[in-house]
């Protein structure tokens, strides 16, 4: 990483967070750079645009966006480009950017117009108001409740304290973070296509060892499944039913007082779990007496999705080494309890994460806008059944191989956390003239490489719609 010196001379700033700004920098409340700007389209016919966690303000034909619809647009706000737009609900979260087109806002929104053209580069402003520390700023000036909504109302933001560099100082800002960014994209790009390439690893592992066992030499049969293909000859490929209980669970998330008690085990923490511990933190809820004799988790139990909101996403196993008292399986699931001396659990439960075995279930899947699994295509899956002392080297086989590979994605993963770090203090730090970039040369970047870069390399975005709310999208 580069040596970056800081300004040769600096004074207090007007904020105690940045503690001191370059000498030649000066700082005035945001009153003296911008005017609220209220002017309201008589017709509604121009484009709606959409604010959002991204750099300026778009079309929202550009964007996938929730919003109310409403009747007509007379009455939104109008903004050109070179304004400054922030939700006034959702500023604490960055929902703010400067205008690139003519449109239309929610009222919800507030409208801002630099008083001189010359005050402030677009590019280096929407760096600067997205920080931390103005972040903390609005929060501090808004009114409302965090947890629920804080709204920042025009006089509050108005009356902060913002730095104005000579522009060509912005300029050069805004050019040095642009190149900057195009490494930081190239690098989370690459480690994300590397951190893919671990995953295909790891569930090539599974895959092998599942349907072919450890032994290279060993002989081959036809399974008679299409899905699962030729397997050891020694080896036999069966139907659920005749290796496990299948049960789809019922219990719900509700409490109510004529019943026990317990833990649930849910669709979330199947999903995101590869074993159930008692160190996740399950939810509260009651179940009858009876529910708990079916669902109590036992150790060697395998869980799965019964029921998505996509098909990919049925028959995702989770594994649970150890009885955990007081923990019920959750409805949206299926509890699968392996026959003893028939499967291993930890066997059954990779062999569900299987792409031969995984399959048949994406298959067997119905729905329209929800997917599910019918109990007794649960129980009519084949699976391939090796004897038990080979089911015992297959699991210690993968279990040795999959946490080589996951220590790798996760190492791969923390690197990205530290770069995105990196870059955000990095912002800051320059935004703020913590350190001078002025006498650095760099390279020109084209709009297109970034944008070629975005979809690599975005979080999901914060979608904001058109009364001011905001979903949180996965």
């Amino acid at each position: 990483m580069m040596k970056l010196a800081p300004y040769p001379e600096y004074k207090d700033a007007g904020v105690s967070w940045v503690g001191s700004i370059p000498a030649h920098w000066p700082e005035k409340r945001a009153k003296y750079y911008f005017k609220e700007i209220d002017d309201r389209s008589q017709t509604g016919d121009e484009e709606m645009l959409s604010v959002s966690h991204i750099t300026g303000v778009t079309p929202r034909s550009q964007k996938n966006v929730t919003m109310f619809k409403a009747e007509s647009n007379v009455g939104q706000k109008r903004c050109q480009p070179g304004d400054l737009i922030i939700n006034t609900m959702w500023a604490w979260m960055s929902a703010l950017g400067v205008s690139n087109h003519d449109g239309i806002v929610s009222p919800a929104y507030g409208v801002y117009r630099p008083r001189s053209s010359h005050a402030y580069d677009i590019d280096y402003l929407d760096h600067l108001l997205r920080i931390e520390g103005y972040r903390s700023e609005y929060i501090c000036r808004s009114t409302g409740i965090r947890s629920s909504r804080l709204r920042l109302y025009p006089d509050k933001f108005l009356s902060m304290p913002v730095v104005c560099p000579p522009q060509e100082e912005q300029q050069t800002i805004a050019r040095f973070l642009k190149a900057q960014d195009l490494l930081f994209r190239k690098f989370i790009r690459n480690k994300r296509r590397f951190i893919e390439l671990l995953k295909e690893q790891k569930q090539n592992v599974i895959n092998q060892a599942v349907t072919r066992g450890l032994d290279p030499k060993v002989k081959f049969k036809p399974s008679g499944v299409e899905w699962i293909g030729d397997i050891p000859e020694h080896w036999d490929a069966r139907r659920l039913r005749t290796l496990a209980a299948v049960r789809a669970s019922g219990v719900d998330k509700n409490t109510n007082e004529d019943e026990v008690p317990v833990m649930l085990c849910n669709y979330v923490d199947v999903y995101k779990n590869d074993r159930i511990t008692a160190a996740i933190d399950f939810m509260k809820a009651t179940a009858t007496p009876e529910e708990i004799r079916a669902f109590e988790l036992k150790a060697g139990d395998v869980i799965i999705t019964k029921d998505s909101e996509s098909w990919d996403d049925i028959a995702i196993p989770t594994f649970v080494p150890e009885t955990i008292p007081g923990v019920v399986c959750a409805y949206h699931l299926a509890l699968i309890r392996p026959f003893s001396g028939e499967i291993e659990g930890e066997f059954l439960f990779r062999a569900f994460s299987s792409d031969p075995v995984a399959d048949q279930f994406r298959i067997a899947a119905t729905g329209v806008t929800r997917f599910g699994l019918a109990q007794g295509a649960i129980k009519g899956a084949f699976f391939p059944l090796p004897p038990l002392e080979e089911q015992r080297a297959i699991i210690a086989h993968i279990n040795e191989k999959c946490a080589e590979i996951s220590q790798a994605i996760s190492r791969a993963e923390r690197e990205i956390e530290l770069m995105r770090e990196y870059r955000t203090r990095l912002i800051s730090d320059v935004v703020t003239g913590q350190v001078d970039v002025r006498g650095i040369e760099v390279p020109e970047v084209a709009e297109d490489e970034l944008l070629a870069l975005e979809e690599d390399t975005a979080d999901a975005d914060d979608v904001i719609d058109d009364e001011g709310e905001m979903d949180e999208t996965d």
